[in-house]
């Protein structure tokens, strides 16, 4: 199976790309697995926290898709950083599809 590559761009600008992401851990897993800063997690993958926030860049949108209403409510409680790009990295699954996927790591309040 060809490996999956995701791109995180950190708060600080630094990119980290990863090359071996494996389907079906999340974003947030990757992320944390591989220390890229401003991914917390503190809420395990529970959907409650927003401390695994991203922007999704935009040609990606339709690949990933939206946030489920869940989601959306916790994305609401950081509403000053959240725009229509916002996703839990916890949330997204790595897939096939997402092989060359680019987020930006979304500032701490």
């Amino acid at each position: 199976m060809a490996s999956i590559k995701v791109t995180f761009v950190q708060v600080d600008g630094v990119e980290k790309a990863i090359a071996d992401a494996v389907p079906g851990e999340s974003l947030m897993e990757l992320a944390k697995a591989n220390g890229v800063e401003g991914i917390i997690g503190d809420c395990g993958g529970g959907c409650a926290c927003a401390t695994c926030h991203v922007y999704v860049d935009p040609q990606w949108m339709a690949v990933v898709g939206a946030p489920d209403e869940i989601e959306e409510m916790t994305l609401d409680m950081v509403s000053d950083i959240h725009k229509s790009n916002s996703r839990l990295c916890c949330q997204i699954m790595v897939r096939p599809e997402l092989d060359g996927l680019r987020v930006t790591v979304a500032p701490g309040e």
